[in-house]
């Protein structure tokens, strides 16, 4: 695996299912100017993958009002992601996310983020993308460990936090929380309040 934090993410050109339905040809760097969450999941119509896509979904508006767009991918064609949106989630399907799904059959772009096994299909990789296309934050998880997206919004809210504020945000940050600042002074005057 490779590790990119602090590092421009990759940029690709791939052909996605966008929210409406449509498949058109996405570039992430079309994107700058806002934060990106990019996430990995090995395959469509699977058993872990629709319930991250979904709880993904279920908190788009949390990602939506901290100016950050996420992005699903998969080694899946577009075609395979449009057949499991239109699957009903009783039916095994995801329905109609509000967010893109990125296909990545020629498995490049799993590649270069280096989350891409032998068996040619991705690990659960997370990418936080900041506003100037610099990698930030990065995670990879197993297969059959889930994500938790609470963690991606805390992430998001840490980013934004420390780009306002000029301050670095401390374990378990929250808005709102304290943050301090990089020097002994700040460090003791962040554990004597």
């Amino acid at each position: 695996m490779t590790l990119l934090v602090t590092k421009e993410a990759p940029d690709f050109t791939a052909n996605a299912v966008l929210p409406d339905g449509s498949i058109e040809t996405l570039k992430l760097s079309s994107y700058r100017g806002k934060n990106v969450v990019l996430f990995f999941y090995p395959m469509d119509f699977t058993f872990v993958c629709p319930t991250e896509i979904i709880a993904f979904d279920e908190k788009i508006s949390e990602f939506e009002k901290r100016n950050t767009q996420v992005l699903g991918i998969s080694v899946d064609s577009q075609f395979s992601h449009f057949a499991w949106r239109e699957t009903e989630r009783k039916n095994g399907g995801i329905g109609r996310i509000s967010y893109p799904l990125i296909s990545d059959m020629t498995k490049k772009i799993s590649s270069d983020y280096g989350v891409l096994l032998d068996e040619g299909v991705a690990l659960r990789g997370l990418f936080l993308i900041d506003k100037n296309g610099v990698i930030r934050h990065q995670i990879v998880n197993d297969l059959p460990l889930g994500r938790s997206i609470d963690e991606a919004v805390r992430m998001v809210d840490a980013l934004n936090t420390f780009e306002t504020v000029g301050e670095v945000c401390p374990a378990n940050f929250k808005p709102g929380d304290k943050t301090m600042k990089t020097s002994r002074e700040g460090l003791k005057e962040y554990f004597s309040k």
